[in-house]
C-alpha cells in the first residue's frame, strides 16, 4: 500500500508543480486553493509512505514522479521545448525511479 501511497503523492505533485503556473503567484483564487490542496495532499501521502519505506527512496521516486511529471506537462501545456538531451534526461529519471522501486527493501 505504501508504493500506491507514494506513487499519488508523486502525482499530486505534478498537479501543485503545474498549479503554480495558473495561481499566477498565488493571485488567482481558485487555481491557488486546488494547488494548496495538492501541496497538502502530496505531503501528507509522502508521509504515509515514509512509514514503511525508506525516506531516502520515497523522496526520490516521489520527487523523480513530480518531476518527470511536471517537464512532460510544461512540453504538452506550455510548449516548453522538448530537445532530443532533455528527453534522454527525463528518461533517465524514469529509468531511476524504477531502479529505486526494484531495489527497495519495503
Amino acid at each position: 500500500m505504501s508504493w500506491i501511497y507514494l506513487v499519488i503523492a508523486g502525482l499530486l505533485e505534478v498537479c501543485w508543480a503545474i498549479g503554480l503556473k495558473y495561481t499566477d503567484g498565488f493571485r488567482r483564487p481558485f487555481p491557488t486553493i486546488l494547488t494548496c490542496a495538492a501541496i497538502a495532499g502530496s505531503m501528507w501521502l509522502l508521509a504515509a509512505a515514509a512509514r514503511t519505506l525508506p525516506i531516502g527512496t520515497a523522496y526520490a521516486v516521489w520527487v523523480g514522479i513530480g518531476a518527470t511529471g511536471a517537464a512532460v506537462l510544461g512540453v504538452v501545456l506550455f510548449q516548453e521545448p522538448l530537445t532530443l538531451a532533455r528527453a534522454m534526461f527525463l528518461a533517465l529519471l524514469v529509468v531511476s525511479i524504477v531502479g529505486l522501486k526494484l531495489t527497495a527493501s519495503a
